[in-house]
């Protein structure tokens, strides 16, 4: 009795081929560079949200910059961590290069890491307060005394986080060469990082995003 014998299965042509990389192409992430004003408008664009809210240092305010909405997104994240890396570069004058770049939870986080893998600095983050279990530290990564460091911030208002994420790094032997924050709300944070002892620096201001209030 014959038997009908099905087809032979289609040979795969990827079949043992290493696959690609998932690079910015194959992603569909846009890798150019962007220059200030494109950066400005696009953070603009995807974060500024009009209404009524209230800031982490308590005040009100008729707009919100959301951080979440630009550093979880990579086409922002590439060009932020070159401008972070053309930023640290400038820093120079009678100053060491740093050692090490910091960023604080939450918002810092994904900007430190961005500008480690253009600067090739590694990175140290800085929990808000120590944790209870495990190595029981506030610092996560590796930090040595006498280690000249710069602070990656996100949004800046009163300067406060980054002052207390400051503290933390010199309480742990750090030296702070700067603090450089995305962008500057221009509303005491550049006077009271400065009041602190600190230099403080802005990738982009409240005025670059087109904000007039």
């Amino acid at each position: 009795m014959a038997h009908d014998r099905l087809p032979p299965e289609p040979k795969n042509p990827d079949a043992g081929r290493t696959p690609a990389p998932l690079g910015p192409e194959r992603l569909g992430v846009a890798d150019a560079p962007l220059s200030t004003d494109e950066l400005a408008d696009r953070i603009a664009e995807i974060a500024l949200l009009r209404g009524e809210f209230t800031l982490r240092s308590g005040r009100t305010s008729r707009y919100y910059l959301d951080k979440y909405r630009f550093t979880t997104r990579p086409e922002l994240l590439a060009p932020l961590g070159r401008a972070f890396a053309e930023r640290i570069r400038a820093l120079g004058g009678d100053t060491s290069p740093p050692d090490r770049l910091a960023g604080a939870e939450l918002g810092g986080i994904p900007l430190v890491t961005a500008a480690a893998l253009a600067t090739g600095l590694p990175a140290v983050f800085v929990r808000n307060q120590k944790k209870d279990y495990g190595t029981a530290k506030q610092l996560e990564g590796v930090l040595e005394p006498g280690d000249r460091v710069v602070l990656l911030e996100d949004v800046a208002t009163s300067g406060g986080q980054a002052i207390e994420a400051c503290k933390s790094l010199e309480g742990e032997g750090a030296i702070i060469v700067a603090v450089i924050c995305t962008v500057d709300r221009q509303e005491g944070a550049r006077e009271a990082v400065e009041a602190a002892g600190y230099r403080f620096e802005s990738l982009l201001t409240k005025s670059d995003l087109g904000i007039d209030e």
